[in-house]
């Protein structure tokens, strides 16, 4: 039997979303040569299936994402991430590619219960201005970091496909919860500061995130994501202080019918 949330339940589960959001806005307030992208969860369960998502966090950060499932138990996953903003204080760019692959399964009583495991390396760059202006004189001072890194991670996805719905406008909106653990090792392959070579450095990022899935069709659905990165290095220009915040969609296709 589905269970329905109803409107006043919305309400407070988006009060409680943003609750458990703050945090993790404020501390995504910084400057750093990484900036995460979304996780790629495609929540597999059978060969043939065909994931690609796209995702957009409250910084601008842009993250796409597609997977396919080689056979009922592996996977590849190809991620790209990219962001270009300009400010009065800050211009911003970024860019992040990365490949991988791993094992999916389905568990439980009634097989509506995903584990993956994937992993995978990547490589990016980074490019970020900081712009200052003296108060008595109106000089504009600009300090330019640039910065390119290569990249392995590996993650645990746990996902769980429950017989819950938002019942909304008469109609159902089946929703799908998920979190994944990301490891990442990022090392600076070259590193400038006005031009400058500067001090390269690495570190490894622990990547926790929690997501919810609200299903519009059959092979669209809307996804929110909040997480957080904690770096395990005392680093000044490779550090953790962006998380990840995102709302974007998820679109599932394929998939070949099981033998009885």
């Amino acid at each position: 039997m589905k269970q329905y949330f109803t409107s006043p339940s919305l309400l407070k589960s988006i009060k409680f979303t943003w609750l458990l959001a703050l945090p993790l806005l404020l501390a995504g307030c910084g400057t750093s040569a990484y900036m995460p992208n979304v996780p790629n969860v495609p929540m597999f369960t059978k060969k043939g299936e065909l994931s690609a998502g796209g995702h957009v966090t409250l910084k601008g950060n842009i993250t796409f994402n597609t997977a396919y499932a080689v056979t009922d138990h592996f996977a590849v996953l190809l991620n790209g991430s990219m962001l270009s903003t300009e400010s009065r204080k800050r211009d911003m760019r970024h860019n992040l590619l990365e490949a991988g692959g791993g094992y999916f399964t389905t568990f439980g009583p009634e097989n509506n219960r995903v584990l993956e495991v994937y992993g995978g390396i990547g490589t990016g760059s980074s490019d970020r201005t900081e712009k200052e202006e003296a108060k008595e004189s109106g000089v504009m001072t600009y300090k330019r970091h640039e910065a390119s890194y290569s990249k392995y991670f590996v993650q645990v996805n746990f996902s769980s496909k429950r017989k819950k719905a938002l019942h909304f406008f008469n109609h159902d909106f089946p929703l799908n919860y998920g979190t994944a653990l990301r490891a990442s090792y990022v090392n600076m392959g070259d590193y400038t500061l006005n031009n400058i070579p500067g001090q390269e450095e690495d570190n490894i990022f622990l990547e926790p995130i929690f997501y919810t899935r609200l299903t519009l069709t059959p092979a669209v659905q809307l996804q929110y994501t909040s997480g957080t990165n904690i770096g395990l290095k005392n680093r000044d220009t490779l550090t953790a202080a962006y998380s990840v915040f995102s709302l974007g969609f998820v679109i599932n296709v394929g998939g070949l019918e099981k033998k009885r």
